[in-house]
C-alpha cells in the first residue's frame, strides 16, 4: 500500500494511504502532490504538508472568512493574501462585498486547484468582483495604495514561502492597509503543539493593532484535529452578541459556520492556549 507521510513534525505525524497519485511535480515555488484517499477524497500537499482535502476544507475556509466578515458586519473591500485554492474567496463572495483582491505567489497552485478541486472555489475566480494578482503578498500590502475592510491571510505555515507573512513588518503593512474598523484574520497552526508560537503571534498582533484574539476550527487533517486562527483589529469587536450575529447571518449559505459556532470557537480557545489573559 502506498502511503503519504506528512513531514511537518520530526517526532510525530500523520499517515494517509494513497489510492492514486493525481499530480506530482514542482510548481516553481514548492513541491505539489495531489492524491486520492478513501476517507478524505482528493488531498493537496505542498512541500510534504497537507493543505486541504475534499472532505474537510470547508471548515477552515468558512471560519477564516466568515468570523471576520460577520464581526465586521459590512465589509465592502476585501484582500486575501494566499488562498490560491479559492476556498476562502468563495466564502467571502457570499457576503455583499464590492471587491475582493486575491494575491497568490504561486500561480500553479491556482491552476492545480481549479483543475483538480473545482468545488473548493466553486467558480469564484470568474466572479466580476474578483481581481487576482500573482506575486508576493507582503510586497503587495506594503506598496498598495488601496485600503480594505478585511484582510485574510490564507497562508501556509511560517516556513518557506509563507514565513514573511508572520513578520512584524508585514503586520504593520496590514494595519496601514486597513480602514478604520477593519479586521485582519489569519491561521496560527495547531495550538497544542504551537502554544508558544501562538502566544508570540498574539502579542505581536496586539502591539500592532491594539487587540487580537484566538479562535478554533476543527479540521481533522491538521495535526490533532484543531486549528488555531486569530483575528486582530484596533478594538475587541470580534464576538458580537448572538442576536446581532443571527441578524447578520440571515440566509448565508454555510455548512459549518453558524452564529453559535462563532461564539463557541472563541470560548474553546483557552482549552488549547496557555496565556491566562487570552481570550479576554
Amino acid at each position: 500500500m502506498k502511503v503519504f507521510q506528512e513531514a511537518l513534525y520530526g517526532d510525530h505525524g500523520q499517515t494517509l494511504s494513497i489510492d492514486e497519485v493525481v499530480f506530482a511535480g514542482h510548481t516553481g515555488h514548492q513541491e505539489a502532490l495531489i492524491f486520492t484517499n478513501p476517507v478524505f477524497g482528493k488531498v493537496l500537499a505542498l512541500d510534504g504538508v497537507v493543505q486541504l482535502t475534499e472532505l474537510d476544507n470547508h471548515v477552515y475556509h468558512e471560519m477564516v472568512a466568515h468570523v471576520p466578515a460577520m464581526a465586521h458586519g459590512m465589509p465592502r473591500d476585501v484582500l486575501i493574501i494566499g488562498g490560491g485554492d479559492g476556498g476562502t474567496l468563495k466564502e467571502m463572495l457570499k457576503h455583499p462585498v464590492d471587491s475582493v483582491v486575491l494575491v497568490e505567489l504561486d500561480a500553479e497552485v491556482i491552476a492545480l486547484s481549479r483543475k483538480f478541486f473545482p468545488d473548493v472555489s466553486g467558480g469564484a475566480f470568474g466572479d466580476r468582483r474578483v481581481t487576482v494578482t500573482i506575486g508576493d503578498g507582503a510586497a503587495y500590502v506594503e506598496n498598495t495604495g488601496r485600503q480594505f475592510d478585511l484582510i485574510v491571510i490564507d497562508s501556509t505555515d511560517p516556513v518557506g514561502p509563507g514565513e514573511v507573512l508572520f513578520s512584524d513588518r508585514f503586520y504593520r503593512s496590514c494595519r496601514s492597509a486597513l480602514r478604520p474598523g477593519g479586521i485582519v484574520s489569519l491561521q496560527s497552526g495547531t495550538p497544542f503543539y504551537h502554544a508558544a508560537r501562538l502566544e508570540r503571534q498574539l502579542e505581536a498582533l496586539e502591539r500592532c493593532f491594539g487587540s487580537a484574539r484566538p479562535f478554533l476550527a476543527p479540521v481533522p487533517t491538521y495535526a490533532h484535529g484543531l486549528l488555531a486562527l486569530i483575528v486582530a483589529a484596533q478594538a475587541d469587536v470580534f464576538c458580537p452578541p448572538l442576536d446581532l450575529l443571527r441578524a447578520r447571518f440571515g440566509t448565508l449559505d454555510t455548512t459549518y459556520y453558524a452564529p453559535e459556532v462563532h461564539h463557541a470557537a472563541f470560548a474553546a480557545a483557552p482549552l488549547c492556549f496557555t496565556r491566562s489573559s487570552a481570550p479576554r
